[in-house]
């Protein structure tokens, strides 16, 4: 799998490839062909859960500024198991999580993150946001 080595390849990546996403785990052999698992239920869901990385109409900022958000959203999975890492893919939606997050079977890998762009991508989200901030902050 090819890899990314900075947040300017992945916003070409997304700007030549609409419908991509991206997901934090231990690879497409190990996710399988099943779901992923809702852990507060307990049950298998219908594809695997991921990160739109298309921006959304109506996000008027710079698509690195959206990408290096989402990014930064799921990071922790990969620092709670040095055996997961962030990869991009494709493949077909069949439903939402419990996170309202697409859910995809079909995939099809495209490439993976390297540590650099998951550094730049963290430098960007916490100095262009309110990192962290919710409504009632």
């Amino acid at each position: 799998m090819r890899e990314l080595h900075t947040l300017d390849e992945l916003v070409d990546l997304v700007r030549a490839r609409p419908g991509l996403h991206l997901r934090y785990s231990e690879g497409i052999e190990a996710d399988g062909k099943g779901g992923s698992i809702d852990t507060e239920s307990g049950l298998e869901l219908p594809g695997l859960s991921v990160n739109p990385l298309d921006a959304e109409d109506w996000w008027t900022r710079p698509l690195a500024d959206w990408l290096a958000r989402q990014v930064c959203q799921y990071r922790h999975l990969s620092e709670k198991n040095p055996d997961r890492f962030a990869w991009v893919l494709t493949g077909r939606q069949v439903g939402r999580g419990p996170d309202c997050e697409p859910l995809l079977t079909d995939v099809e890998p495209v490439a993976r993150l390297g540590d650099d762009l998951l550094a730049e991508a963290e430098e960007r989200y916490t100095t262009r946001f309110n990192a962290g901030r919710g409504p009632e902050d």
